[in-house]
């Protein structure tokens, strides 16, 4: 029997879901289900990681820890060799810290996990998991138990290419995109969403795990693609027969969702607690920031000089290749980290700056940065700058950028060597914004509250309590106890347990990279695409 059903939704936000559970002139309510689900449950805002992004906030999803302890920043890790900085994608050797399906199945109980990112290759696990973030070809390798890739096999219509990403399909976004592209790109969506329901309806009825957990990620590649057909505040000024259809397939892709949801939650069963959750919400973006021309006008990096051979031509494809790593002392890894890297010279004759000359450093760059200021109105570009000491703790702290920054419109920085380094965009696009959902429902869970909003490491440690299980005591995350009844609360008390276990086993660790250079270049090309990397 299924105690526990978990549905993520990437980058879900209630600015557009609010809208589309509500009764719209012409449209009626998008999404029937689901809001029936919020009244008669339980609703919050979700706080995201401090950069609101996949990688750390889906992390800590899977593990109740923050990204000081498990490890996990972006989507790329990035070392620096001193004459040069090299960049490797992550995957999950690099979580540092045990997943809620570990922790599960330590407990005897059995978990079934879908799509959610960074988890192949697959750690041990008493269930069933299928990675998501992985190309179609490396799926069976990667899907575990062995013979579970055969089982999925017997699902009418099934596609590994609609399953994983289909990078040649995606890529074409890089470009581009005709009306015709645009609308075409809805629809894949909807095709590999369904994908992914099958999976889940296969395993959820035939399996009943105690912890089903399935992440539908076309939430977030919408809204990065298609924010203005969807954002409230913009869409009602599209009047074109082109922007009317667009909408229209827009708001399909959540009815079929909506209805995707719904048969899971009916096949879980009515004692099943249902969770739904995602790693961040969405806003409109209007400016583009320029960080690294930036730090170039101020004097902490250096742009190389190229000339016109074909090799230059080639490097300059790199915004990496172009940075004077004899001269850089600060800059910007990738856009979706929001950070800036500090250069510290581990010994003399290396480049950056010395060790002792650290936090002044630190302190006169933070100073340049809140000066940075829009020319017409004198407010700040950058509302809010972080030293990695006040919003990271733990063993993998000093991996973290040296400074991560909140831009006044939230969106993610550019680091293309083009001026202005700031300017306004052509027109809005969706962004990530640090508050998501977090939703419950079923028995035990309160009706029609609203609950204060809780942080995604919250997340595991109240699907455990829901499974009936410990809280280990080194979770950072806390059980949201405010969407339950009493009488729940009584029955069960929350009882913390022992520490963690570590999830990692040499089998895994020592496996070699199964993605070829060119799979990673379109998976890197993919993150390009949404804006993620340049």
């Amino acid at each position: 029997m299924t105690r526990t059903l978990f549905i993520g939704l990437d980058g879900a936000t209630f600015t557009v879901l609010d809208n589309i559970t509500s009764d719209l002139p012409e449209i009626g309510v998008t999404m029937p289900f689901l809001k029936q689900f919020i009244e008669t449950g339980v609703r919050a805002k979700l706080r995201s990681t401090p950069n609101p992004l996949t990688p750390p906030a889906w992390v800590s999803i899977m593990t109740g820890r923050t990204p000081g302890s498990h490890g996990v920043y972006d989507f790329v890790r990035y070392e620096d060799k001193g004459q040069d900085v090299y960049f490797t994608l992550y995957d999950s050797r690099d979580i540092r810290t045990e997943t809620i399906w570990s922790m599960a199945s330590r407990q005897n109980r059995t978990a079934v996990a879908l799509n959610f990112p960074f988890t192949a290759p697959p750690r041990p696990i008493s269930g069933s998991l299928v990675p998501g973030f992985v190309p179609w070809k490396h799926l069976r390798r990667n899907t575990t138990p062995p013979e579970l890739y055969d089982r999925l096999k017997e699902i009418p219509d099934f596609d590994p290419k609609e399953l994983a990403w289909d990078f040649e399909k995606e890529n074409q976004t890089l470009t581009y995109m005709s009306t015709d592209d645009l609308e075409n790109w809805v629809k894949y969506h909807i095709i590999r969403e369904e994908q992914w329901f099958r999976v889940a309806e296969k395993l959820l009825t035939e399996d009943s795990p105690d912890l089903m957990a399935v992440l539908f990620d076309g939430t977030d590649k919408l809204q990065h693609q298609v924010w203005e057909f969807l954002d409230p505040g913009i869409y009602p000024t599209h009047n074109t027969p082109w922007q009317q259809q667009m909408r229209k397939s827009c708001l399909e892709y959540f009815r079929r969702l909506d209805g995707y949801i719904q048969r899971l939650v009916e096949i879980a069963g009515p004692d099943a607690q249902v969770f739904m959750a995602s790693d961040h919400g969405f806003t409109a973006t209007t400016e583009v920031v320029r960080i690294n021309a930036f730090l170039h006008e101020k004097g902490y990096l250096t742009w190389r000089k190229v000339d016109n051979s074909d090799a230059e031509k080639r490097r300059e494809a790199s915004n990496f290749a172009n940075l004077d790593w004899e001269e850089t002392l600060a800059y910007c890894p990738t856009p979706s980290s929001n950070g800036i890297a500090i250069r510290v010279a581990k010994k003399p004759g290396e480049p950056g700056i010395k060790p002792e000359e650290y936090e002044s450093f630190r302190e006169k760059l933070i100073q340049d940065l809140e000066n940075f200021k829009d020319e017409n109105t004198g407010e700040r570009i950058i509302q809010a700058i972080y030293k990695r000491e006040d919003v990271y703790s733990g063993d993998a702290l000093l991996e973290a950028p040296d400074l991560t920054l909140v831009l006044r419109d939230y969106g993610f920085v550019s680091i293309n060597n083009v001026l202005p380094p700031v300017e306004p965009r052509k027109s809005p696009q969706g962004t990530h914004h640090p508050d998501g959902i977090f939703l419950a429902g079923g028995k035990g869970i309160k009706g029609g509250f609203e609950a204060e909003r809780h942080n995604v490491a919250d997340v595991p440690a109240t699907l455990l309590y829901s499974l009936g299980l410990e809280i280990p005591s080194d979770l950072e995350g806390l059980v949201a106890k405010s969407f339950f009844t009493d009488e729940c609360l009584e029955s069960k008390p929350v009882v913390t347990g022992a520490t963690t276990a570590s999830d990692r086993s040499p089998e895994v660790d020592n496996q070699s990279g199964n993605i070829t250079e060119d799979e990673k270049d379109k998976i890197l090309a993919q993150l390009q695409m949404l804006g993620y990397l340049e």
